[in-house]
């Protein structure tokens, strides 16, 4: 069983630190704001639901000092990663409670808020997972990348929550999984989490990803996503592109799975979202030893944009948005 992702203590928040897995299972700590900004910029918590998660319970532990504080918190929390939306989102429901509550009912009202949200994310997967569940036939090969799973999100997952419920569902399903460099969340994350959940999984390098789909018959790519425009360009972990033109090359269905908070209207297309750039030492080395030469330069964005164009679907938690999806996704913004 894995262990829970997020865990609100009432006083702290405990939130499984991803950078030690799958080696270790232990647990940041956080008692402040400040403390879960840091979680969330150094990737002790990774993947847009479950950093807007982490944000809003790091609202609530600034709540207790006063409306000022908690203002505050929302503002240094908007700080930590530009591109996914879902951070902005649960940060946009918060401050509406800050507004409209008392110093004195502030730290109550504020801590349901993050609890809903929390709660409200894992049956959102859920749905996902039962719509996107219907795309995969009786036997299923599905390629993914990164990490979509419980760990990136409240628990089940985006992209991994389509591959549970097909198994709920009495699929066979064989995963594959992309590596993911620089950080390794597929190859460390995902392939572990799937593991643990009995999967037939196989790790393949991020550059043997359009090999697979030519030699190992791949029924759907699944990815999840960091923020998706008005347009359906989907902004995700880097790499993805790549899956998406090769999906495109070999007549591989590319569905991406996402809540509705993943969108985001205002943005009328992928030029206009903002791409994180992270340290390049990242990239320059590899399990703590250096693995680029000396004076050499390294270029480390975390996301790119996979046009929608290039997108077979997206799947919500109010359905499956097909093209043209300006209209798709309006009508999805809309839905009850």
């Amino acid at each position: 069983m894995l262990p829970e992702p997020i865990e609100w203590r009432g006083e702290a928040l405990e939130l499984l630190d991803q950078r030690k897995l799958p080696w270790e299972i232990s647990y940041y700590r956080c008692e402040d704001a400040e403390g879960v900004a840091k979680a969330i910029e150094s990737m002790v918590v990774r993947g847009a639901p479950a950093i807007g998660i982490a944000a809003a319970y790091g609202v609530v532990l600034a709540a207790t000092k006063g409306k000022e504080a908690a203002f505050g918190a929302i503002e240094r929390l908007s700080r930590t990663r530009p591109t996914a939306v879902n951070l902005f989102w649960a940060m946009e429901r918060m401050k509406e409670v800050v507004m409209s509550s008392s110093d004195g009912e502030l730290p109550s009202k504020s801590e349901a808020l993050a609890v809903s949200i929390h709660r409200e994310d894992v049956a959102t997967n859920r749905a996902i997972g039962k719509h996107g569940e219907a795309l995969l036939p009786a036997e299923a090969s599905v390629l993914t990348h990164c990490n979509a799973g419980a760990l990136a999100t409240g628990g089940y997952g985006t992209a991994l929550g389509v591959v549970r419920a097909a198994k709920e569902a009495g699929k066979s399903v064989k995963v594959f999984v992309d590596e993911t460099r620089p950080l390794l969340q597929g190859a460390r994350l995902t392939a572990w989490e799937l593991k643990e959940d009995g999967f037939d999984v196989t790790v393949v390098c991020d550059g043997a990803a359009a090999f697979v789909m030519k030699k190992k018959a791949i029924d759907a790519v699944i990815v999840g996503a960091d923020r998706i425009a008005a347009n359906g360009d989907v902004a995700n972990k880097i790499g993805t592109l790549s899956l998406a033109i090769a999906s495109s090359r070999f007549g591989t269905p590319f569905y991406v799975a996402a809540p509705r908070s993943s969108i985001d209207v205002h943005v009328p297309s992928g030029e206009a979202i903002p791409i994180e750039e992270r340290d390049p030492e990242e990239v320059r080395s590899f399990g703590g030893k250096a693995v680029v030469p000396r004076n050499v330069s390294a270029w480390n964005p975390a996301f790119d944009v996979t046009p929608s164009e290039l997108v077979s679907a997206i799947i919500t938690e109010v359905g499956v948005l097909r093209p043209p999806y300006g209209e798709s996704i309006e009508r999805a913004m809309k839905a009850t």
